[in-house]
């Protein structure tokens, strides 16, 4: 393990003691960063760890308490840095967020940032800002046109329209690209894809800084890795080759986090709970499944394939067209959400920001808009019973809030989610449906989440999860599914494949070979 302040040639980014506090939170203590031109430097850590914050202050929306920042050795003074400085001195930014007008077109989304082009009337220049843009989707393999509405493209498209944006015009000028979870929304291929290309801009030079929860991707294209946990750096490796354990330990301080338990995950531990016979509906053509008590069954493949539509026509967001379901024995047909809720099912979706929370209201808001019923009065909702509840569940899920009447948005994804998986537990559903449940969120968290699922498995739920994360399918599932075209081509037991063989799988086309296969071909 180096220190990131030793002895070195100059660096491309020098962060040296800055700390930042909120309230009487230390978000930052004493944080320093050390990155070497043309590496690509992985910025790891739990959930509230303070990589955001460091993010944050680097892009000048944060002002630093204290410290030193030095870019290509030209010192920036901290005091007055914004984001026209953080621009000048040579950092670009992708932040979660991602910072597009869904509103407006790609190319319109590219202009705002660098500026339109005039003619010679000083109007715009239609044609040359289209030619331009069209070059980067190009270069980037986006398939869409210039003049595409943001809001027309799908969540990996925008991922990648904001940092082909960032990178725009870029023409050899010593740049740092920092990317804040830039493949929280993309399938794994798709993710490998940006991997590959971020690493061979770094091997012409360009430096990078990688944010991500997902440690297998940030192991696999970076050089080097600095960990923070409570605001205070773990350690700082350079040029060296950690495992996910390695990782791990420094992000947990030494705890053990286990995402799979050891042994073998029985597949069919009660009676069918739900029954899918040619369902029909959107992208599917004819899916057939069971999933039964106490099972929690995995559903895997590539964007397109319809896992989400499958999930949705499950809780009733959809009319299907087509075939029949039984749930519990019964004959299940919801024509609304509210007749699939009553029918004791639940679903946590992928967007948590936009379809599974109230960002401005409280944790206590959040966990009892499920269970309104419970809380109503003939005029007004029972506060004190709202708050013993939350209480209880915050306890329960270890959610890390300061309290039931905290806002939603102060916490960290991981414990956002927590919350919102909580929030549909405590209905104690018959059917749980996930949607891509711990994307963007920390190990820790990721372990926590799981443990919950496996819990409320225990005692008979049945439980589907879509995942574009076969680490997480492989840890988490008795059984996984394969969705190809809208119909389901394969399906594998626990134990039977790795990682590597699910996500072979995945990506197969044509007729798909046997389990035996596969696991031959993960392990030779």
């Amino acid at each position: 393990m180096n220190d990131p302040t030793s002895a070195a040639p100059t660096l491309a980014l020098d962060v040296r003691g800055v700390s930042k506090q909120f309230g009487g939170t230390k978000a930052l203590d004493d944080a320093s960063l050390a990155v070497r031109p043309g590496t690509v430097h992985g910025l790891l850590g739990g959930n509230g760890s303070g990589k955001s914050t460091l993010i944050k202050i680097l892009a000048g929306a944060y002002r630093a308490d204290a410290g030193r920042v030095a870019v290509f050795g030209r010192e920036v003074a901290l005091r007055d840095f914004n984001a026209a400085a953080a621009a000048e001195a040579g950092l670009r930014f992708v932040h979660q967020d991602l910072g597009l007008f869904d509103d407006l077109s790609i190319e319109e989304n590219f202009a705002l940032d660098a500026g339109y082009p005039l003619n010679s009337a000083r109007g715009v220049a239609w044609k040359e800002l289209r030619a331009q843009v069209a070059r980067v989707l190009e270069e980037y393999e986006l398939d869409a046109e210039p003049r595409t509405p943001v809001r027309d493209l799908r969540a990996s498209d925008r991922t990648m329209v904001a940092i082909a944006r960032a990178l725009q015009g870029d023409d050899g000028k010593r740049l740092i690209l920092v990317l804040d979870e830039p493949t929280a929304s993309l399938a794994a291929h798709e993710s490998q894809g940006l991997l590959d290309r971020i690493r061979r801009r770094a091997d012409k030079g360009q430096t990078v800084v990688i944010v991500s929860h997902r440690l297998r991707e940030v192991l696999s294209v970076a050089d080097d890795f600095t960990v923070l946990r409570d605001g205070v750096v773990q350690g700082t490796l350079r040029d060296e080759h950690p495992t996910e354990d390695d990782i791990v330990a420094l992000m947990a301080g030494g705890l053990t986090v286990s995402l799979r338990p050891t042994g073998s995950q029985s597949h069919t531990t009660g009676r069918p709970m739900l029954e899918v016979e040619d369902l029909r509906s959107g992208p599917l053509e004819g899916v057939s499944l069971t999933v039964h008590e106490g099972e929690i069954l995995g559903v895997a493949g590539l964007v397109g394939s319809g896992c989400s539509s499958l999930l949705q026509a499950l809780f009733g967001a959809y009319r299907p067209h087509g075939g029949t379901m039984t749930l519990a024995g019964e004959e299940y047909a919801p024509e609304s959400i509210g007749e699939a809720m009553d029918r004791g099912v639940a679903f946590v979706p992928e967007d948590r920001v936009h379809e599974a929370a109230f960002m401005d209201r409280s944790v206590r808001e959040n966990i009892a808009i499920a269970m309104l019923k419970e809380y109503w009065t003939t005029k007004w909702m029972h506060r004190p019973r709202e708050d013993r509840r939350a209480s209880e569940l915050i306890d329960r899920f270890h959610i890390k809030v300061d309290g039931p009447g905290s806002l939603f948005s102060s916490m960290s994804g991981g414990n956002q989610q927590k919350v919102v998986v909580a929030r549909w537990l405590q209905r104690e559903p018959r059917l749980l449906l996930l949607d891509e449940p711990t994307q963007g969120v920390d190990v820790m968290s990721r372990a926590d989440i799981y443990a919950t699922i496996r819990d409320s498995a225990k005692h008979g739920t049945a439980v589907i999860v879509a995942s574009s994360d076969m680490s997480e399918l492989h840890a988490l599932c008795d059984r996984v599914v394969f969705l190809k075209q809208g119909r389901i081509e394969q399906e594998v037991f626990a134990g039977q494949l790795d990682v590597d063989g699910l996500t072979a799988l995945v990506l197969r086309e044509g007729p798909t070979p046997t389990p035996t296969t596969l696991e031959r071909t993960a392990t030779s």
